[in-house]
């Protein structure tokens, strides 16, 4: 492949089953729980098999700039260094369109000794942040955000408070995660409780508590929607990630639409991520369910509707409301570019997306636009493999979590050129 990326892909359909070996990346999401708690830790933390990516890069970049040592001695390592307490940044935190880090170190700043603003790029700055913010603010933090969105300024006072938090996580289980992960630096035991019983992808809390327990601390579900967590703090350790399971849905989409057999070195049900309870699904290719609900698997739902189309009978999306808070707006996303190979293909029914499906679908060649979104990138290049003249533009986005995919795809025998 031409390096740079070019700025548009063509994908040539192999006309055959794609079977090989790949291995898919770390997983981002707990590349970024645990750069950030092995920064909260004192002591060297060794983070093998992580993510390197544009969101991962960005969130070490942040906590270098706070004073932690951020070493990276190959491909697939960090090594984190700290003092157990984050320094106030000599200017802004920049954090791109990285939600994960962005949520995050919201909280986490408040247990700096000053003031840090914590900004990110025009699509950052239109996603939702105010109910964190309030959440912090209900502790004594002093935290403002003038549009509920970034940027925030956190005046932190060098701990994270006590007591009692109520955080609304309906539109995003990163706010939860985010004061869970701070919560260990309090001046005592700080109980989280859920304003409902709606939260986005609930499986990604579980997956912050995990990270959590590794790096010592002390946490008790007192029922589905309430936690104590102790004032242990945080202590080194080395840890392997996993693959991401997010990446994997593509390759399981791959081998689905072309009959192929992708060995990925690990097996579905050994992935902790929600996101895996998509190969399920994809497994009832040609015949997905006719109801799906994308609440729990929502970085999957992009995949899961690309091939939908491809179904013996139409698929409606259910549970996916948060999609339209994403990096982009995915459910009007991926209406539009289903639309684009076919007219009426997709449709948006409320907060509900509606793929029509068809077995023998043959589209029209069809620029496909990514909004500057991965994950649409990722997955309409799957529709590529059946139909011709498929073209995504701006394909270098997939560095954001995946750098290696346009590689991923060549190297099971798709031929790539540059579009126009």
């Amino acid at each position: 492949m031409p390096s740079p990326i070019p700025p548009a892909l063509t994908i040539i359909p192999p006309n055959r089953p794609l079977i090989g070996r790949v291995s898919p990346p770390g997983s981002k999401s707990i590349t970024n729980r645990a750069l950030l708690l092995a920064a909260l830790a004192k002591g060297t933390s060794r983070l093998t098999g992580a993510l390197k990516s544009k969101d991962t890069t960005l969130m070490a970049a942040a906590l270098r700039q706070m004073g932690v040592s951020v070493d990276e001695p190959d491909a697939t390592s960090f090594v984190v260094t700290s003092t157990g307490r984050l320094q106030a940044p000599d200017g802004p935190l920049f954090l791109g369109n990285a939600g994960t880090a962005t949520r995050f170190l919201t909280a986490a700043v408040a247990t700096v000794d000053g003031d840090v603003i914590v900004d990110g790029d025009e699509e950052m700055r239109v996603r939702p942040i105010g109910p964190l913010v309030t959440a912090l603010q209900s502790l004594g933090i002093d935290a403002s955000s003038p549009t509920g969105c970034p940027p925030v300024t956190v005046r932190g006072r060098g701990s994270f408070g006590q007591g009692r938090v109520e955080i609304d996580g309906g539109l995003s289980s990163q706010y939860v995660s985010a004061l869970l992960m701070a919560a260990p630096l309090g001046d005592g035991a700080i109980e989280i409780a859920l304003t409902g019983s709606d939260i986005g992808a609930r499986g990604y809390v579980d997956l912050t508590l995990a990270a959590m327990r590794s790096f010592g601390a002390t946490v008790e579900q007192r029922d589905a929607g309430t936690w104590l967590v102790q004032p242990t703090g945080y202590v080194a350790t080395d840890l392997l990630i996993e693959p991401d399971a997010s990446a994997a849905t593509y390759l399981w989409g791959a081998e689905a639409l072309t009959g192929g057999r992708i060995d990925l070195g690990v097996a579905a049900d050994a992935f902790t991520q929600p996101d895996a309870a998509a190969q399920a699904v994809i497994a009832q290719f040609p015949d997905m369910p006719a109801v799906i609900d994308g609440s729990q698997m929502q970085d999957a739902v992009p995949t899961l509707a690309v091939l939908a189309a491809f179904n013996n009978h139409p698929v409606r999306f259910v549970g996916i409301a948060n999609l339209r808070v994403k990096e982009t707006d995915r459910i009007r996303a991926v209406a539009n570019e289903l639309n684009r190979i076919l007219p009426g293909l997709g449709t948006e029914e409320g907060d509900d997306l509606l793929v029509a499906s068809d077995p023998k679908l043959v589209g029209r060649a069809a620029r496909i636009e990514t909004y500057h979104d991965h994950r649409i990138a990722m997955s309409f290049a799957l529709a590529g493999l059946r139909l011709p003249g498929i073209t995504i533009l701006d394909p270098a986005c997939t560095g954001k979590t995946y750098p290696g995919y346009w590689d991923m795809l060549e190297s099971l025998g798709v031929e790539l050129t540059p579009g126009v």
